[in-house]
């Protein structure tokens, strides 16, 4: 691999609940066989109608939905609730977001990220012959660290982790404990070029490693274990 491009999707319009993302992304002439899609969470929940109804004049009426969401509440401070999702996620208010969606309503996370990934990357094949990666993206926040970054939620088609132990560093030297979250910097990456409010909700990478497709999902590569959790 001698370079890497990130490579905006515009131009897609808002997406409804019922939209088929396939065909509009299969549509697409600047994708090709062999690249990544990076997709926002954003657009699979609206087209997955993970769209809830809230109070538009109480900035507060999403909290229910947040207990809802939650199978374990880690810390709360005034309104911010940092809590473990069904799915396993840890984040800000069980990933509930209210932005880029009509007012009055909240987006959910994804049932299944993973699934919805593996249903993209599927069409884009089975109609199109298109054979990509997949990547489910959404913004986190990181203990003891300020600032945002985007992270996968769900994947198909692109191995999580690329698992360095047992190869030699550039001294020789045997490595022990280095795992690279390949997803996660590639869903970082692509925020680069998509970001907020630039309503660019899909990027493309281009020219990575061959041998970074392959087999894996997000929950069952990527989330750790709770007993080799030392924060629990």
């Amino acid at each position: 691999m001698t370079r890497l491009e990130i490579i905006p999707i515009q131009g897609l319009p808002i997406i409804n609940p019922g939209d088929d993302l396939i065909g509009m992304l299969g549509n697409c002439e600047e994708i090709t066989s062999g690249d990544i899609l990076v997709v926002t969470q954003k657009i699979i929940s609206k087209a997955e109608n993970q769209l809830v109804e809230i109070d538009p004049n109480d900035p507060l009426s999403h909290k229910p939905l947040v207990e809802k969401e939650s199978v374990r509440i880690l810390r709360r401070r005034g309104d911010l609730i940092i809590s473990e999702t069904k799915h396993g996620f840890v984040c800000a208010n069980a990933g509930i977001d209210l932005s880029n969606v009509e007012r009055g309503q909240a987006a959910l996370l994804p049932e299944d990220s993973d699934r919805s990934a593996k249903r993209l990357r599927d069409g884009l094949n089975g109609q199109f012959g298109l054979d990509v990666g997949v990547i489910i993206s959404d913004t986190f926040g990181r203990p003891w660290r300020k600032g945002l970054t985007d992270v996968a939620i769900g994947s198909a088609g692109i191995v999580p982790i690329l698992d360095l132990r047992g190869e030699p560093d550039t001294f020789g030297r045997e490595m022990q404990v280095t795992e690279v979250a390949l997803v996660d910097e590639l869903a970082s990456a692509a925020e680069l070029v998509m970001g907020k409010s630039a309503g660019i909700p899909v990027a493309i990478i281009r020219g990575g490693d061959p041998s970074w497709l392959g087999e894996g999902t997000v929950q069952n590569d990527l989330l750790r274990d709770p007993v080799d959790d030392l924060f629990r």
